[in-house]
Formats: structure tokens, C-alpha cells, sequence
């Protein structure tokens, strides 16, 4: 399934695997000036090829690994040979061989599938990635995951945050993320003086410094109390019973593996993926 959504300069791809179910989990790439900053999911591919048959494209950004941000990178560099794919360092080994590098739990292969391979050159935090009219700064954001990049564009205050930032005040995280790095990649856009954020999926936000504030603050509240609780004796399941609510339909589709459960445990320093 594919929805494009038109932003002045940028075109917005929603991108999605249709299911006989109601729920499906939608993911976004974005076209500005001839780059792609992501490519979404295996799934949709094919669909994102042929809406872009007839558009110049002069290079991918990905801003990480995940399967939902890659899935048509191979097809595209297939397509047009010598398309150039930007990525932080540690994403390169992923991208070359995502099915030895990052095996897919039963939920990611059925709503986003197994990417195929591309060959990216690396761009370090810092660095720029021009296109014909703009100039995107590099930003490096682990937390998500180790290999997370945002981009920039200063002139226009335009922010490609991917995932580190798509709102909302999560209850739950998936099994591997670093909720504190997550909250220090946060403070660090927040202090761009950005005027619209594109986030890796849902909606686009006109004021981001606030919308950026907002979630620190929460997040940052929700790990105090989490501490603070832990330091008194409380067990992970009693904080996870008393500050993250009921149940949530994630937790049963991912079997285990995107809980409330791993929130607690990333704020505690605990990693325990499955």
C-alpha cells in the first residue's frame, strides 16, 4: 500500500503491506531535490519503484538499518545502477547482508519483509549531503538504533528525524533500544533551530522544539519515577504495573518483544532481547 502525500518541496511516501487484518503498521519515506531519505519496507518495494519510474533520484539517505526504512533500497540500486546509498557507518554491514546481519522476528518479516542488499557509502556525523538546491547536515542519534542518523537542512529548518522521533508518549519499547540514548539524541535536535519535522512515521510536526521538549520532559519523568521505584525495592514487574497501564495490543503481536516490560528494563540498563 502506498499514499503520497505532497509538502511543498517534499513528497511524502506512506508506505505499508496490505493484510487481510485492520491493523498494519505504516512506515514513510520522503523525496526532496532528487534524494530519498529512506525507502521503507520490502512489502511496498515495488510499489515505491514504479511511483518514482519517472523521478530523477540522485542518491538514498537512510537514516537507519531497521527493516521498514530499507526494503526498497536494493530494488531502486538494481534499477539505477550506481545509485548512490548514504548511511552511518554501522549501518554498511547491515545493508550489504540484511538477512545474515539482522535477522527478523515473525511480526517484522510478516508486516515489512526481508530487504535485500545495496551497497552504501558511509557519512559521519557532521558531514553534509548535498543535492542540487540544499545541503543536509548529518546528525548522528543513536538510541533507536546504534547506526541512527538524522538530517538537517539548515536554510530551510527542515528535520528527517526517522525514528527517533514520531510522538506519542510510548508505554513500551522494543527489546534493544537504549531509552537514555534515546533521550540524548532527542536533546541534541532539539537544539537545532529546525521549523518543520518529518518524522519516520506519523504526522508532520510545524512547531519541533516544542514537540521535541514535550517528549524529553516525559520521557525523562517517566524514567525518574522508574528509578525511583527500582531504588526502593520494587520489583520490574510491579513499575511496570504501576507507571505503563494496561495492556497493549503491541505486546502480544510482537510476542514479547516490543513490551512495557523492556521500557522499564532499558531505563534500568537491562537488556534483554529476545
Amino acid at each position: 500500500m502506498l499514499k503520497v502525500i505532497p509538502f511543498d518541496k517534499i513528497t511524502r511516501f506512506d508506505l505499508a503491506r496490505k493484510l487481510p487484518i485492520r491493523w498494519r503498521y505504516w512506515t514513510t519515506a520522503y523525496l526532496v531535490d532528487g534524494m530519498l531519505v529512506d525507502s521503507g519496507c520490502a512489502h511496498s518495494a515495488l510499489e515505491l519503484v514504479t511511483a518514482l519510474a519517472d523521478t530523477p533520484l540522485t542518491c538514498i539517505a537512510n537514516t537507519h538499518t531497521h527493516e521498514d526504512h530499507i526494503g526498497a533500497n536494493g530494488d531502486l540500486q538494481c534499477q539505477r545502477p550506481g545509485l548512490a546509498i548514504c548511511a552511518h557507518p554501522l549501518a554498511l554491514p547491515v545493508l550489504a547482508d540484511p538477512r545474515e546481519m539482522q535477522p527478523l522476528h515473525p511480526y517484522r518479516r510478516v508486516f515489512w519483509g526481508w530487504p535485500k542488499p545495496s551497497q552504501a557509502e558511509a557519512v559521519h556525523d557532521g558531514a553534509t549531503i548535498e543535492t542540487e538546491h540544499h545541503r543536509f547536515q548529518v546528525v548522528y542519534t543513536p538510541g533507536h538504533s546504534p547506526d541512527h542518523i538524522c538530517l538537517y537542512e539548515p536554510e530551510q529548518g527542515w528535520l528527517f528525524t526517522g525514528d527517533l522521533f514520531v510522538g506519542g508518549k510510548e508505554r513500551a519499547l522494543r527489546a534493544g533500544y537504549d531509552i537514555w540514548g534515546i533521550i540524548a539524541s532527542l536533546k541534541r535536535i532539539a537544539d537545532l533551530p529546525a521549523t518543520k519535522l518529518f518524522p519516520g512515521s506519523a504526522q508532520v510536526r510545524d512547531n519541533p522544539k516544542q514537540e521535541l521538549e514535550s517528549k524529553i520532559a516525559y520521557l525523562e519523568d517517566l524514567g525518574g519515577r522508574v528509578l525511583e521505584l527500582h531504588r526502593k525495592g520494587w520489583s520490574v514487574q510491579a513499575i511496570v504495573r504501576a507507571l505503563c497501564g494496561g495492556p497493549m495490543q503491541i505486546e502480544w503481536i510482537t510476542l514479547g518483544h516490543f513490551t512495557k516490560r523492556c521500557l522499564v528494563l532499558s531505563y534500568l540498563g537491562i537488556n534483554e532481547d529476545i
